[in-house]
């Protein structure tokens, strides 16, 4: 590394002191939240819809989680899955879980029967945390050919009242038969079992990445890079003391657990839920809790910024707004500013760097690449060392496209019983991440696209996001993906799967003219499709997967 010319580290000069500042975390997120406890009791740590619940609540109540799911049997290292939405018992039973010594398994909530059941095999999980209606559903089934021996349910409804119907309309219903209702074992007054807090080293999450390039795998999150990333974000933010947090992005994805959850509760702030994203929900949250920082994808930002009730004032609260989790295109960026306000600030992550390597902090803007067009998505952090390299694993110089790897603290020690693909994604401990990208001479990371979603026409590399950020420039579209689609002629053709902003009207040529005048010719979509929506992840990442399958099945 010491001959690197990326080991100089330039961004570090765009970085403030507090940003640069040493951090080096030696315990968990239980820990955090006992010295906030302790400290302010009595502050606001989970407010959901009209419900709210102090740090020292949330201390007692977790507490009571653990003692219950050891008194249950569960054991050190034992697997916890959770499947719920953004609730406070999603909150309660990821603490309750680590206090018990426990390794947790964030679950999609949009997962299918199948889905869920190849985490809870692979993951050999313990027990499983979900909602009532969702065991009652399919999951009781699942489960049943799973080595899921205890099962706590809960009714999201509980720990608030206002019960508002665009999102929850849930009845309170009893626990099902063989289930323990969550709320209940929160409020039974159990201690936690003694010798069983996490060490740094100590996995605290299996976080099965999406699936969109094959069968899901179980990144090994540890407490250190967890708390390692949370500490960044606290002392990079500037946030007002004590801050208010929305919980945009889902809490079972690795951008929602750190940049939010994780992050709010080393600030010792509150964290504001609404258990699903709704648009017309979420302006609501803003303007009555009036949050200083949230996270979220393009997608849900393009959402926001389309409600028909959305004002400047809903966002006046705000000290910073993140992207993460999908492209951010920089016309959707100077579009919500030019209505709203805030500057929405560029984030890169994985799940296997346990959210964001690089961001763009306070007091600075993305530039954009005038070659391609392309936002920068940050800055790396003061111990992360983010290298370009090609496909032979050299360097290249700075504004060469290649492979993005990184290192740092933030970095897993590898996949779920995985070795070959843990040997395979992190040569030497280096995360090779499998996106195609490039660097400034200051410091600035440019993301190109996913490596296996380049399209090969007539021998042109076409990446999907440039011809997606194109698209985005007309006043007509929402939201936009390309895919690669097979041609006789070409080999691989480009083809645009569009949809448009309420009341907007346009058609497939019209989008293909405004393509072919701002693109190469090898580039330009000759197939665009607008649908009303466009598949997506739960964390708002569109799927050209889907897309693709679409194609080929048509």
């Amino acid at each position: 590394m010491t001959s690197s010319r990326y080991a100089a580290m330039p961004w570090l000069a765009l970085l403030s002191e507090a940003q640069r500042a040493p951090v080096a975390p030696d315990d968990s997120l239980v820990h955090a939240l006992r010295r906030a406890a302790a400290e302010t009791p009595d502050r606001v740590c989970l407010a959901y819809f009209d419900g709210r619940l102090t740090h020292r609540e949330v201390d007692e109540l977790s507490d009571s989680v653990a003692g219950h799911l050891a008194a249950r049997g569960l054991e050190r290292g034992d697997r916890v899955a959770i499947l719920l939405q953004n609730s406070p018992h999603f909150v309660l039973a990821l603490l309750g879980a680590w206090k018990a010594g426990a390794t947790v398994v964030p679950v999609n909530p949009m997962y299918k029967s199948g889905e869920v059941g190849h985490v809870l095999r692979d993951g050999e999980v313990a027990a499983l945390v979900c909602s009532g209606r969702a065991w009652e559903a399919y999951l009781r089934d699942t489960a049943a050919g799973s080595p899921v021996r205890i099962v706590l349910t809960a009714c999201e409804a509980d720990l608030q009242t206002r019960d508002d119907p665009r999102v929850t309309g849930l009845d309170r219903l009893p626990a099902p038969d063989g289930t323990d209702d969550l709320t209940a074992v929160a409020r039974a007054g159990l201690p936690a079992p003694e010798g069983r807090d996490p060490d740094p080293s100590d996995i605290a999450l299996i976080s099965y990445t999406s699936g969109t390039s094959g069968t899901p795998k179980g990144a090994t999150n540890t407490h250190r890079n967890i708390l390692y990333n949370a500490e960044r974000q606290r002392t990079g933010l500037e946030l007002p003391d004590p801050p208010v947090y929305f919980a945009l992005a889902p809490l079972f994805h690795i951008t929602g657990m750190v940049c939010q959850l994780a992050a709010c509760l080393v600030s010792g702030g509150t964290l504001v839920l609404a258990y699903r994203f709704e648009a017309g929900v979420v302006l609501d949250a803003f303007a009555e809790h009036r949050p200083h920082y949230t996270v979220g994808p393009s997608t849900a930002f393009m959402a926001l910024a389309a409600h028909p009730d959305v004002t400047r004032d809903h966002f006046s609260s705000f000290r910073m707004i993140s992207s993460g989790g999908a492209p951010l295109p920089p016309a959707l960026v100077e579009r919500f500013r030019a209505a709203l306000g805030p500057y929405i600030r560029n984030g890169y992550g994985l799940t296997e760097c346990t959210a964001p390597c690089a961001s763009v902090p306070p007091g600075l803007e993305a530039p954009v690449d005038p070659a391609s067009g392309t936002l920068a998505v940050g800055l790396p952090g003061p111990e992360t060392v983010v290298r370009i390299v090609d496909d032979r694993g050299e360097e290249v110089p700075f504004g060469e496209q290649g492979e993005i790897v990184v290192r740092g603290p933030q970095v897993i020690p590898g996949y779920w019983r995985r070795p070959d693909a843990t040997a395979e994604t992190f040569p030497d401990g280096e995360l090779r991440t499998g996106d195609i990208g490039f660097m400034d001479a200051d410091g600035w990371l440019y993301v190109v696209d996913r490596k296996k979603d380049m399209i090969n026409a007539s021998g042109f590399k076409v990446w999907p996001r440039e011809v997606e950020d194109v698209l985005h420039t007309h006043p007509a579209v929402r939201e936009a993906a390309v895919v690669g689609v097979p041609d006789g002629y070409r080999g691989e053709t480009v083809k645009a799967y569009i949809s448009l902003r309420p009341g907007a009207d346009t058609d497939p040529g019209e989008l293909v003219s405004h393509c072919r005048e701002r693109l190469a010719a090898y580039k330009y979509p000759r197939q665009v499709e607008i649908l009303p929506d466009l598949p997506k992840t739960a964390s708002g990442k569109i799927l050209r997967r889907e897309l693709r399958s679409r194609t080929s099945d048509g």
